[in-house]
């Protein structure tokens, strides 16, 4: 195994390496879903990362595994026994939010884990009532104790996506620095569209966050000025570089911010964590006002 760096009580070492952005409120979760359906962007990477950086911050932060690959679940050291409930079951109705949580080493972070089960859900959906909504039901009703509540999704469009589309906020995009990028997120950005008019009306991409980046490569820089161009001020400032710090965190099960705090993808994460607070303060502040 790699050798790892980080110690236990590095989750109190990230609050004092940074401060704190944000605490707890009475309002609703943000919810978030976290979505590509292209596999290999960095979506369980951002999802793990960016949740780990806003709890650093002071925010409480839950990140639900509803990709049945359960790299969420891995790459936060957590590994369910065969009897304990996951995210399967709470989509499912046979178990509560609480029941699923699992702490991790990262204080005000917590997972709802999964497995490789959650994809016999794909199958029980397609009959159950409000097979759209089941996601949305469960974490509107039982949430409340969390400032945002990420949602790993798989990298496919079917049921798991669509329930965690219904019930979030926005989508936040990993979108990788490589040339069939930009073709892959236009199918997403149609899907968001349907599910906002059939489904969600307050569905809204939050962002994008370009990832997998080599200053070295002359395409990504390609794909990043494209990207900014189609989308604007929904590409996020912050780029996530290739680095090998990130790649090696998941296998020893843990965070890059817990494996090595001060490597240039624990920054960048870090970085990102504040423009999506700022971004979300900016869009609470205007629906507010409307």
């Amino acid at each position: 195994m790699l050798k790892s760096d980080a110690t236990p009580e590095n989750g109190s070492k990230i609050q004092k390496a940074w401060g704190r952005l944000s605490g707890s409120s009475d309002r609703p979760p943000r919810i978030l879903a976290v979505a590509n359906q292209k596999g290999g962007v960095g979506k369980t990477t951002t999802a793990i990362n960016l949740g780990t950086a806003l709890a650093a911050v002071g925010s409480r932060v839950l990140i639900l595994d509803l990709d049945p690959q359960a790299n969420a679940t891995t790459g936060l050291g957590i590994v369910p026994g065969p009897h304990d409930p996951i995210a399967y079951d709470l989509i499912i109705g046979d178990a509560t939010l609480a029941e699923v949580v699992v702490e991790t080493e990262v204080p005000d972070l917590h997972v709802a884990p999964t497995s490789m089960h959650l994809s016999g859900a794909e199958i029980e959906l397609v009959r159950a009532p409000r097979r759209e909504y089941r996601l949305a039901d469960a974490l509107r009703e039982q949430a409340g104790g969390y400032d945002y509540v990420l949602v790993d999704c798989p990298p496919a469009l079917g049921l798991l996506t669509l329930n965690a589309l219904v019930a979030a906020d926005g989508v936040l995009v990993p979108l990788q620095c490589e040339y069939y990028a930009l073709e892959g997120i236009s199918h997403l950005v149609r899907t968001v569209k349907r599910v906002k008019s059939s489904f969600n009306k307050n569905l809204d991409i939050q962002g994008i966050v370009l990832t997998m980046h080599d200053k070295r490569n002359r395409l990504c820089g390609m794909v990043a000025e494209d990207a900014r161009k189609c989308f604007g001020s929904k590409v996020y400032e912050t780029i996530i570089p290739r680095n090998v710090r990130v790649s090696e965190a998941p296998s020893h099960g843990k965070p890059v911010l817990l494996y090595d705090l001060r490597c240039a993808g624990a920054m960048a994460y870090a970085r990102l964590a504040r423009e999506v607070i700022l971004r979300e303060s900016e869009i609470i502040g205007m629906s507010i006002h409307q």
